[in-house]
Parts: structure tokens; C-alpha cells; sequence
């Protein structure tokens, strides 16, 4: 049996014909943790140093946005020239960007800069769901979505303490900087096995790739509505959130499988669950560390173990849900990560209680590391198994558009939310309180949505490949 006309192989993503491709991988996706997971713990330090707390969330935000449109651009010139050209350029832009946040004078300096970083961080998921559409037999692709989550199990565990060190002997900005040569060298390992993926022959008459026009109305229109959550009067308010549906919308819609926004049953609703999960657990995952050390006075170290003990339980997850997938179908482990996750988001509203012992966030953010790490790769499983051949840079545009666009709508009302609790003399610990539940709404829901990812033949229970990598 063959899938997109590779043969179907018991070999593990270690055999000779996938390792060096699966290792420049690993380390890539290793320091994009690294990084997410640093910056993550610094912010509040950073946030106090520039005098910014109400451009927190748009340093996320922002990151994200930019990230939206690298990752549709990458898709499309993956498509059509492979996987090298499109991962060159992003590796360039990441590095940019880190330049930038590591010189910044002032926080819309910073924003900026994350900006730039983002875009180049948007082609590297994007190239890797290309790559492992292509180069591995269905039988290994929930055992590499597992590896690669695999690769924050290391950020996970020495990113904050490191960036926690790395601030106090020579200051947040080193954060930034000290990566730079870092993905440097990863770069130079990775990009020479994507040389042998070239571009899939498509038939000219075939529905054209993603839109670069459409992804940047997603963006302007995502922009558009954040602006608007974050005015300081309400007629702004309403002006900037109606410009930014009517502008990103059908846009969505036209970058997306039909009928993802009504959740239509199989990969519709499957891109559309992707961006709900994301929004439910970045939009906590983002103030964890200053729910630590703003709300309860923790230290840096607290709220970098409660992200690491996350972190470390999402790759646990991961790994499960690759034993299981095959067994029990996507849609049953998609709907029991949602539910896991929003116990996590119940557990974090309670350790914002000042009764409760601030070890709390990391028992809750534990167990929303294990939810979404169910979740997560079952998503990516059930769409790309429906791709066509040469469509599966396409297909991953949309679910890393969908995935990003969540992220950054989460954050964004999270970081709203602190915005006019910090005008209006809120303590911080409501806004926080007021956007978990938000949260919490959105995982609901999630749980629903997930009974409707109708299983691709690929899907259906059988005899789950050997454990060994």
C-alpha cells in the first residue's frame, strides 16, 4: 500500500533514509523553543525595563501576526521551488529579528522587532509540515509530529532557568542576542537534507495556492481587531473590530477548506479546533510567568518551571497520542485534550487566588501542557492525510495560518484585558481572572467541535507502528 506514492515503511524516523532529516529538524524546532520559551520568561523583566506593560501582549501578538503571513508565503513557495528556499529566508528574518529585540531602545521598537523575527519564524513550521508530508509514509507521521515535539523537552527544561541566569549576569537583552549564531549553525545542518524535496509536478488547471494578498487581510484584519480591544474609547473600540472582520474574514475563508468556520465534518472543522486550541492555551500560556510574579509575587524562576513543567507535558502527550491515534481515532483524542486543557485553565484561575499556594500554576500548566500535547498532532494528522499530492504545502498553510491566527487573537485579548485593568486600577489578577474564563468558554467548546473530525482512511484503527525511533 502506498501513500502519495511512498511506499508504507516499519522503518522508524531514525532509519537511514529519514535521520538526517529528522535531526536537522529536531534542532531546529529545539531552538524555536528555546526561544519562545526564554522570551516568555523575561517579558515581565522587560515589560518593567521599557515601560510597557500595555504593549505586553503585542509583543506576542505582533510576533504572530508577521508569523501568519510567513507561514502562508512559505507554503506556497514550498509547492512550488521545495522546501530549501523558503526555510533560507525565514532562518535570515529569525535571526533579524533577534538582532532588533536585542538593540531595542523602547518597547514599539521591540514589537517591531518581533515582528521581523516572526515572519521568518512563520516559514519553519510551515517548511516542516511540507517536509514531513512528503519525505515520511503515513505509518511515521503522528511518530514525527511526536519528535518534534520531542524537541521542546529540552527548551522546556533549561530554557527559563537559563534565560532567568542569563538576565541577571548580563541582562534580558543577551536572551536575544546570544541565539543568534546558535540558529546559525542549526540552519546550516538542517537545510542541506531538504535539498532532495523538490517540487511536486501539479496539473496547471488546478486550484492555485494560497493567496499572499488574502494572508496579509488576515493579518491586517487580526491587527485591525486587536487595535480595536486595546482602544481607550469605546467608539474606536467598535470602528477598529467591525474594520477588522470585514477585512479578514472572507480572506479567511478563501485560505481555509470551505466550510471551516461553520466546522464542516472532517478537515474543516479540524483547521477550525487547531485555531480554538491555540486560542485557549496561549491565550493563558502567555501571562503565566506574570500571573507569577505580577498577581503573586513569585520569582522568574517559579514562572519558568510552571512553562518548563507545560512544556515537558506536552511532548509527554505527544508521545501517547502517537501510540493511540491509530487505535482510537483523531476526533477521540482531540476531545479529551480540550477537556484535559480546561481543567488546566480552571486550576490557573484558582492559583490566582492569594489563599492558594502559587505552586498551583505549576500543577495547572502541567496539565494543560498534557492536554494540548493530545490534541495538537491529531489536528495536523487528520488534515494532511486528506491532502492531494503536491497540495501539502497548501494544506499546511491552513492549518498553521489557523493555528498562528488563534495564538495571536488569544494573546491579544489576554494583553487587552491587562491593558484597561492597568488603566482603569484594576488589580492584575482580574483582568487574568476575566480572560481565563474566556478561555475556559473556548475549550468548551473545542470539546464539541471535536466530534466532528471525520477520520481520513489513514485514520481508521489498525496496528500501531513499532516504538522504537
Amino acid at each position: 500500500m502506498t501513500d502519495h506514492g511512498t511506499p508504507r515503511s516499519r522503518a522508524g524516523v531514525l532509519a537511514p533514509e529519514h535521520r538526517a532529516t529528522s535531526i536537522g529538524l529536531f534542532l531546529i524546532i529545539t531552538l524555536v523553543g528555546f526561544e519562545s520559551l526564554a522570551v516568555a520568561t523575561v517579558m515581565p523583566r522587560v515589560s518593567r525595563d521599557l515601560d510597557g506593560i500595555r504593549l505586553y501582549g503585542w509583543v506576542f501578538s505582533a510576533f504572530l501576526l508577521a508569523q501568519l503571513l510567513g507561514i502562508v508565503i512559505a507554503g506556497r513557495l514550498a509547492d512550488r521551488y521545495g522546501p530549501e528556499r523558503p526555510f533560507i529566508l525565514g532562518l535570515v528574518l529569525f535571526c533579524a529579528g533577534l538582532l532588533i529585540g536585542g538593540l531595542t531602545p523602547s518597547m514599539p521598537i521591540l514589537v517591531l522587532g518581533r515582528a521581523v523575527q516572526g515572519f521568518g519564524a512563520g516559514v519553519i513550521p510551515a517548511v516542516l509540515y511540507v517536509v514531513i508530508g512528503r519525505a515520511y509514509p503515513s505509518t511515521l507521521r503522528p511518530r514525527m509530529f511526536a519528535l518534534m515535539s520531542s524537541a521542546w523537552v529540552l527548551p522546556s527544561l533549561i530554557g527559563p532557568p537559563i534565560a532567568a541566569l542569563i538576565t541577571a549576569a548580563f541582562g534580558w537583552r543577551w536572551v536575544f542576542l546570544a541565539l543568534v549564531p546558535v540558529v546559525v549553525v542549526a540552519g546550516g545542518l538542517a537545510a542541506p537534507s531538504m535539498r532532495r524535496l523538490r517540487p511536486v509536478p501539479r496539473d496547471p488547471d488546478a486550484e492555485p495556492p494560497a493567496s499572499t494578498r488574502d494572508a496579509g487581510r488576515v493579518a491586517l484584519g487580526a491587527g485591525l481587531l486587536l487595535g480595536g480591544l486595546t482602544a481607550t474609547h469605546w467608539y474606536a473600540l467598535v470602528a477598529l473590530v467591525a474594520a477588522g472582520v470585514a477585512v479578514g474574514v472572507g480572506a479567511f475563508r478563501r485560505l481555509t477548506p470551505a466550510g471551516t468556520l461553520r466546522a464542516r465534518p472532517g478537515p474543516p472543522a479540524a483547521v477550525l479546533a487547531r485555531g480554538m486550541l491555540t486560542f485557549a492555551f496561549f491565550g493563558v500560556d502567555a501571562f503565566v510567568t506574570f500571573a507569577v510574579q505580577e498577581v503573586r509575587g513569585g520569582g522568574v524562576a517559579l514562572g519558568g518551571l510552571a512553562l518548563a513543567a507545560g512544556g515537558v507535558c506536552w511532548t509527554t502527550a505527544s508521545w501517547i497520542q502517537q501510540h493511540y491515534i491509530h487505535r482510537v481515532g483523531a476526533a477521540r483524542l482531540v476531545r479529551i485534550g480540550f477537556a484535559v486543557m480546561g481543567l488546566a485553565i480552571a486550576l490557573f484561575s484558582v492559583a490566582l487566588i492569594p489563599a492558594v499556594p502559587i505552586a498551583t500554576f505549576v500543577l495547572a500548566w502541567a496539565v494543560a501542557g498534557f492536554g494540548i500535547g493530545l490534541a495538537y498532532a491529531p489536528i495536523a494528522f487528520v488534515v494532511l492525510g486528506a491532502a492531494e499530492p503536491g497540495r501539502e504545502g497548501h494544506a499546511s498553510a491552513s492549518i498553521q495560518m489557523t493555528d498562528v491566527l488563534g495564538c495571536a487573537i488569544g494573546i491579544g485579548v489576554g494583553g487587552a484585558l491587562v491593558g484597561w485593568g492597568e488603566r482603569v486600577g484594576w488589580a492584575p489578577g482580574s483582568a487574568l481572572h476575566i480572560g481565563a474564563s474566556i478561555d475556559l468558554a473556548v475549550a468548551c467548546a473545542g470539546v464539541a467541535i471535536a466530534s466532528r473530525l471525520r477520520p481520513t482512511a489513514t485514520d481508521l484503527p489498525t496496528t500501531a507502528p513499532s516504538p522504537a525511533a
